[in-house]
């Protein structure tokens, strides 16, 4: 059983290991809201590398950590790693689409 956490619109998964394919990004802000600018950003002295690989967001965590929102609280999270995507919603004529945060 996977355990997920939730902070808004992104959902944050435990997983046992990263594709090795991906890269590391150099900022921390893990989304960004389209209509109020607020961002969803890992604290900037913790002990996280942030990876990406084709949209796809990755977490590796050698301490404890916490991403912070403008409009929710922080989240905590203990050392591991972790994926990390948008809350996605159905639109007629459109499909599938990221909730605007």
């Amino acid at each position: 059983m996977s355990v997920q956490w939730r902070q808004g619109d992104v959902f944050f998964e435990r997983v046992d290991q990263i594709p090795v394919q991906a890269v590391a990004r150099t900022d921390r802000v893990l989304f960004a809201g389209e209509r109020t600018g607020h961002a969803h950003v890992v604290a900037p002295d913790a002990p996280v590398e942030v990876l990406e690989l084709e949209g796809a967001l990755f977490l590796r965590a050698a301490g404890a950590f916490s991403v912070t929102h403008e409009e929710h609280g922080p989240i905590g999270f203990e050392p591991g790693t972790y994926r990390v995507w948008r809350q996605r919603e159905y639109s007629p004529g459109q499909l599938w689409r990221s909730v605007q945060d």
